[in-house]
């Protein structure tokens, strides 16, 4: 496939992605202002300055991207964000607030495309991790925008899948005209798809510098103390369908031995959750969501975060995390929150988002990996068992996160160089 060939079964497809995004967003808050941001029907930011157009795609996008899009902020810039779902920017809205504006980004049709650049008219674009739409980025070219993507990264798997799209995928990225790569692995798959090389850097992972949002903190450990003091407590984070079950196996293999286990379960997608089977002996008062209160007693074996914007309250509020994503073949999330808290971490074998990332807290000793929930019970009950040796591994998560700050800074001085946003304000 090439650009042409891309571009003509979009336009091709365009009622068929008018329903799909109809039957997407059914259930998002205000679903019809998201159905047409989606077409390009976007409001231009109130200023008299240039925009720069920041797309983080979701909640990890999102936080990873919060060091670069203050830095932004910081030095005068107008920034518009988008992200593609509601957590998305939950996430976004309650770091900065109206500081920038935000909206959902077009769909990849040439129509919704031009829409949206002509409403917005951003003077830049930078794109989180490897948002790669053909439409768009051949629009911000030939409107002579400049555009990058930062804090890249690219798999084996979509090294393949990508190859299989022929010629397109060089096109397109022929249209960026900088890329920031996580990591020399990166890098080299980038450049293996099409890449040329001096338009590449390694900078580093920008969700090394993701800030910890103290006051989240302070307020996770209150509400530890208050509520359950002297209980072990695990947090099951970014839970993704399919994994539920595990966890609760899992916890439920846990309060074998510690009947006083507090599970704290925090699925990726609040609005989407659904609980899975409980174990019949558990009766109804051992489950209780967040959004129905703190009323947290004694019989509350688990305490469901379906509220969002909250992850680092429970974080804070426990002795150990499973990040989820990595238990189902999703490829884990973001474990470098949980590091930074000094928190003992639990991954499942599935973790190809978090490679590198992963093999570091492996070699520091601040990980451990399961393959099934007996293997995550264990692992539970050996760290619970062993308080100096959770302290330990947590400490060298925490390391591993203080060693590889800085991938913020030097994105921001190779887009200001290679996207002159300096000449912007």
């Amino acid at each position: 496939m090439n650009m042409a060939v891309y571009r003509g079964l979009s336009r091709l497809l365009g009622p068929a992605l008018w329903l799909r995004s109809v039957w997407r967003y059914r259930d998002y808050p205000d679903q019809r202002r998201a159905r047409a941001q989606r077409w390009g029907y976007v409001t231009a930011p109130p200023t008299a300055g240039s925009v720069v157009w920041l797309h983080a795609a979701s909640v990890g996008e999102a936080r990873a991207v919060a060091p670069l899009l203050q830095a932004l902020l910081d030095e005068g810039h107008c920034v518009h964000v988008t992200t593609n779902t509601p957590t998305g920017w939950q996430a976004v809205y309650a770091r900065f607030g109206d500081a920038i504006t935000q909206s959902y980004p077009p769909l990849d049709t040439p129509g919704a495309v031009n829409r949206f650049l002509d409403r917005l008219r951003p003077a830049a674009a930078i794109r989180v991790e490897l948002e790669l739409w053909p439409n768009l980025l051949h629009a911000l070219q030939a409107r002579g925008i400049p555009s990058a993507l930062v804090n890249a990264r690219l798999s084996e798997r979509s090294l393949s899948a990508y190859q299989r799209l022929g010629g397109l995928m060089e096109q397109v990225l022929g249209c960026v005209d900088w890329v920031g790569a996580q990591s020399q692995a990166d890098g080299q798959r980038l450049q293996a798809l099409g890449l040329p090389a001096q338009r590449l850097e390694v900078t580093g992972n920008l969700k090394f510098d993701q800030p910890v949002d103290q006051t989240q903190v302070e307020a996770g450990q209150q509400w530890r103390a208050r509520f359950a003091a002297e209980r072990p407590v695990w947090v099951a984070a970014s839970v993704r369908d399919g994994e539920s079950e595990f966890v609760l196996e899992a916890h439920a293999r846990l309060l074998e031995r510690y009947p006083e286990a507090l599970l704290l379960l925090v699925p990726r997608h609040p609005e989407r959750f659904q609980w899975p089977a409980l174990p019949q002996h558990w009766g109804q008062q051992a489950t209780l969501r967040r959004s129905q209160g703190d009323l947290v007693g004694p019989q509350t074996t688990v305490l469901l975060g379906d509220t969002m914007g909250e992850l680092t309250h429970y974080l804070a509020a426990a002795d150990v995390v499973f990040m989820g994503g990595s238990l189902v073949p999703v490829g884990g999330h973001n474990p470098l929150e949980a590091a930074a808290l000094g928190l003992p971490i639990i991954m499942g074998t599935h973790v190809f988002n978090f490679a590198e990332v992963d093999a570091l807290l492996a070699a520091a000793g601040g990980r451990y990996q399961v393959s099934d929930a007996a293997e995550l019970a264990a692992t539970l009950v050996q760290l619970f068992d062993d308080a100096k040796t959770r302290r330990q591994v947590g400490a060298r998560a925490r390391t591993v996160v203080d060693a590889h700050r800085g991938a913020a800074e030097r994105s921001l001085r190779s887009l200001n160089a290679h996207l002159n946003l300096a000449g912007l304000q």
